[in-house]
């Protein structure tokens, strides 16, 4: 029998296990908060995706609490619902089933043993033929995420990161850092960097490793489409990884992370340029440095809940067109 409108569901569709497709229609003041109301699901066996948090906050170099980011993140998810996601004008969720993993499982006291805990987490996501998207977060994540994901394709990834830092400063390959993974990744042969990009650097950095580099003036010099169209040339086949760190945008429209830096991307702009990367043989995401406690009304949270739901968008567009999302 057809769903009334006008009255509400029996059960959270975060709770419903039966419930793979389709867009939710809770109201988005109620309900159980998993990412855009996804079921809840701690196997990802035989998910599209895997949606899942990684409350991290102990390598950052400046403010803590991207710990509570993943939680925010998915309670801004909510308001997002119920409507065909733009721009996409589809219900995404009748071509992907999508399940919300919960968090990586950290001993805040025993923080030596977080590299290992989220590797073998992710790896047991991935194994399941999930594709994974994680949500932060401090940036650090993304090596020990990039070793589960190399490991499972058996070879290294492009890497496309946004963000205002290069993180490529030295590293003797045991610290926990938010602001050096990007050179541990190199150095361990997780990623190929004569194929990756970084967008939207406004910092300065020792190294970069061979990884090209659009700073923050030239990107918004030369526009979302050409930015796009400058990462598409460069990745080309390569599988790729992409690395949201919420700070690549202005803090005028991201407030809430650790290290902001004037003169970023907009929004509009992030949207704009990351919907055009769908022609990209995408492998995972990630949204990092969501810290809560400096946000205001929110508006960091939904910027990355935005982002996160337009990388689900070009995976559902790829399922539609035949082509693979898996790892």
């Amino acid at each position: 029998m057809a769903h009334d409108p006008l009255r509400p569901r029996p059960v959270d569709d975060a709770l419903d296990s039966s419930r793979r497709f389709g867009e939710s229609i809770e109201a988005n003041y109620a309900g159980a908060t998993s990412f855009l109301r996804r079921r809840y699901a701690r196997s990802a066996e035989g998910a599209d995706v895997a949606v899942w948090g990684v409350p991290l906050d102990t390598s950052v170099s400046n403010r803590p609490g991207t710990r509570f980011g993943p939680r925010a993140i998915r309670d801004a998810s909510t308001i997002m619902c119920g409507d065909p996601a733009y721009p996409f004008g589809f219900d995404i969720f009748e071509a992907l089933d999508v399940v919300d993993a919960g968090d990586c499982s950290l001993d805040y006291g025993r923080i030596d043993e977080a590299p290992k805990a989220i590797e073998a987490q992710a790896a047991e996501k991935l194994a399941g033929g999930a594709h994974l998207l994680t949500l932060g977060g401090d940036h650090f994540l993304t090596y020990p995420v990039l070793k589960a994901l190399t490991a499972k394709l058996g070879r290294p990834v492009a890497l496309v990161q946004f963000d205002a830092h290069q993180d490529t400063w030295d590293d003797d390959g045991s610290r926990i850092d938010h602001g050096t993974m990007i050179t541990r990744a190199v150095r361990d042969g997780l990623i190929l960097p004569e194929r990756s990009i970084q967008i939207g650097i406004r910092t300065h950095a020792p190294a970069d490793y061979g990884i090209s580099l659009v700073d923050s003036l030239l990107a918004q010099e030369l526009g979302p489409l050409a930015t796009a169209s400058r990462i598409l040339g460069h990745v080309e086949d390569a599988p790729v990884y992409v690395s949201f760190d919420i700070d690549c945008l202005d803090p005028a429209f991201a407030p809430g992370t650790g290290t902001p830096v004037c003169g970023g991307v907009t929004s509009a702009f992030a949207i704009s340029c990351l919907r055009r990367l769908g022609a990209l043989n995408l492998k995972g995401f990630d949204i990092v440095e969501v810290s809560p406690p400096y946000d205001h009304a929110g508006i960091t949270a939904l910027a990355g809940a935005t982002l996160a739901q337009v990388y689900l968008g070009l995976l559902a567009e790829r399922k539609r067109a035949g082509k693979s999302i898996a790892p």
